[in-house]
């Protein structure tokens, strides 16, 4: 990896055939010596996005939504917390999607993460995302029986999936062509990293609260929801909306990529300070004479 953060690698854009199970969770080497080597670089990096971001916000023509999806106890929070701390937060905004409200399950799918999609000059975080209806549901099928659809439509479950990552990819696209950068990120931990952090919440008190009885249930689909993630990023990855593959059994390396990726990201943007007219240049002037008159 080049100077060590460059995420290019871990890019996925829908080329070659996607095996994650040979996708690395653990890098061979760290990124980082130690603790305050880790904070050093994820503070160089933050202050770089943070600039890109005030430009952006300035801007007002583009929008960055940034999508996490992972296994439970993956990390998520903690990385958008230590990714996105040192950022303006007048210019982010995060979003958690948990279970669907009645008021969402009158309305289709891609209803409530719409309205939560983030302004122009905004970044947008979602944790967990509309990715839900091609995994959780996926891999609980039964879950569709209360989105009260169609009955043909649950005739053919296959084509509901395909369907549904045709509706993602055009979604996408929409977005896209109105100025909106997509880049969606998976954490991959692995089987036996996410056991050690389960059992980590039930031994440590501080972190009873984290622990949650149902994680168990889905852990033992792990198979199912791997083969569901494989092929909805397969199936949804694109050049202008990729997805990336984020090695997350060790948390420092996770979050450092995906703040590379993040700035590498925002660089694709054609962001520059907005250039005033003549007019108003003019107006400025006058105002700096004004200032610098002596005061009375």
């Amino acid at each position: 990896m080049k100077n060590g953060l460059d995420a290019s690698e871990f890019c996925y854009t829908g080329k070659g055939r996607l095996r994650l199970a040979k996708r690395a969770s653990l890098l061979p080497e760290r990124l980082y010596r130690n603790k305050l080597d880790l904070q050093k670089q994820l503070s160089d990096l933050q202050e770089k996005t943070d600039e890109r971001q005030q430009q952006m916000y300035a801007q007002d023509r583009y929008a960055l939504l940034l999508v996490f999806q992972a296994m439970d106890a993956a990390g998520k929070d903690g990385t958008i917390k230590h990714v996105m701390s040192g950022i303006n937060p007048h210019g982010v905004e995060v979003t958690a999607f948990k279970r669907p409200s009645i008021e969402e399950l009158d309305h289709d799918y891609l209803w409530r993460t719409t309205k939560a999609l983030p302004a122009r000059g905004i970044v947008g975080i979602f944790n967990r995302s509309y990715y839900e209806e091609v995994l959780v549901v996926r891999v609980h099928p039964q879950i569709l029986e209360g989105q009260r659809l169609p009955g043909a439509v649950l005739q053919d479950l296959d084509g509901l999936w395909q369907r549904r990552f045709e509706e993602i990819r055009n979604f996408e696209a929409y977005q896209e062509a109105n100025g909106m950068r997509i880049a969606k990120f998976f954490l991959h931990v692995s089987r036996s990293e996410q056991k050690r952090r389960l059992l980590d919440r039930i031994d440590d008190p501080s972190k009873n609260w984290k622990f949650n009885e149902g994680d168990l249930g889905e852990r033992a689909c792990w198979e199912q929801y791997m083969e569901a993630y494989e092929e909805a990023i397969a199936a949804t990855a694109t050049k202008s909306s990729p997805w990336y593959i984020i090695p997350a059994d060790d948390k420092g390396d996770m979050r450092l990529l995906v703040s590379a990726a993040i700035l590498s990201e925002m660089k694709r943007l054609k962001l520059a300070w907005p250039v005033l007219p003549e007019e108003q240049r003019a107006r400025l002037a006058a105002c700096r004479e004004l200032l610098l008159k002596p005061e009375t």
